[in-house]
């Protein structure tokens, strides 16, 4: 699959369909870069969006057709909670996924949110460079993203000066009030990768989607800053959350 910079909208009648595309771009794309490099490198996300996505890949065909053993799992970002706590992205994927498929433990790269963000950031950071061990910025083959209604995306909020990061692949963020604090990869990784998937459901996130789509992210939209260099980006969107971007219908089996 060639590099496009311009992005892709898929639309789906609802996030069933949407969830059964994201699962084939998964395999397809996985299928693709093992037989050239021997390995795949996904950053996922976690919230509500993805966990049908998610069990969907633990269940058949794609449970046996994905090469898990060659699989490498890392997060977009994580709350700093321990790995079992409710809120945990890393629970979340362990759950539906993790638990049903034979994805090698040491290619299970999480951000061990239980420690202090500032030391969970540069740990995770330290990670990701050893993995990819060429080149100054590392290269996921894919990274899903969702995006808040607010226009967040990972755990880049709107406001935030982690938004205008330049030097660092992963940062602590922290958050006022009773929200829990998190650890996110910043725009320069993720504007690295070789695919980008954004996974969006809900008339609740029409109106975001709308500046970000259809009116050039005029608010400056975290998701909308969103812009791979030289990789593909493809927004997934279920027809609730496409209502304001004029999206038409698309294939369930659409791929980026």
């Amino acid at each position: 699959m060639s590099a496009d910079l311009s992005p892709q909208v898929h639309v789906f009648p609802d996030p069933k369909a949407l969830s059964s595309a994201a699962a084939e771009a998964f395999l397809a794309l996985s299928l693709e870069v093992i037989s050239s490099s021997g390995r795949f490198a996904v950053a996922l996300s976690g919230g509500s969006t993805p966990r049908r996505f998610f069990t969907l890949l633990a269940s058949s065909p794609y449970q046996q057709s994905i090469d898990w053993t060659r699989i490498h799992l890392f997060w977009a970002d994580e709350r700093c909670v321990p790995a079992d706590h409710p809120e945990s992205n890393f629970k979340l994927l362990h759950d539906t996924l993790l638990a049903h498929v034979p994805v090698p433990e040491a290619n299970v790269h999480r951000v061990h949110g239980e420690a202090d963000p500032e030391q969970a950031a540069r740990e995770y950071e330290r990670e990701i460079r050893s993995f990819f061990i060429n080149g100054e910025m590392p290269s996921f083959d894919l990274i899903f993203l969702g995006v808040g209604e607010d226009g967040h995306t990972a755990s880049l909020f709107p406001g935030s000066p982690s938004i205008h990061e330049k030097a660092r692949i992963v940062v602590p963020v922290y958050l006022a009030g009773p929200s829990l604090n998190r650890v996110t990869l910043t725009l320069p990784v993720i504007n690295h990768a070789a695919h980008v998937i954004f996974l969006a459901t809900g008339r609740s996130k029409s109106d975001v989607l709308h500046n970000i789509l259809k009116e050039g992210n005029s608010q400056a939209y975290p998701a909308g800053l969103v812009r791979p260099e030289a990789g593909t980006l493809t927004w997934f969107l279920d027809q609730e959350a496409a209502e304001k971007s004029d999206g038409q219908a698309s294939s369930p089996n659409a791929l980026p």
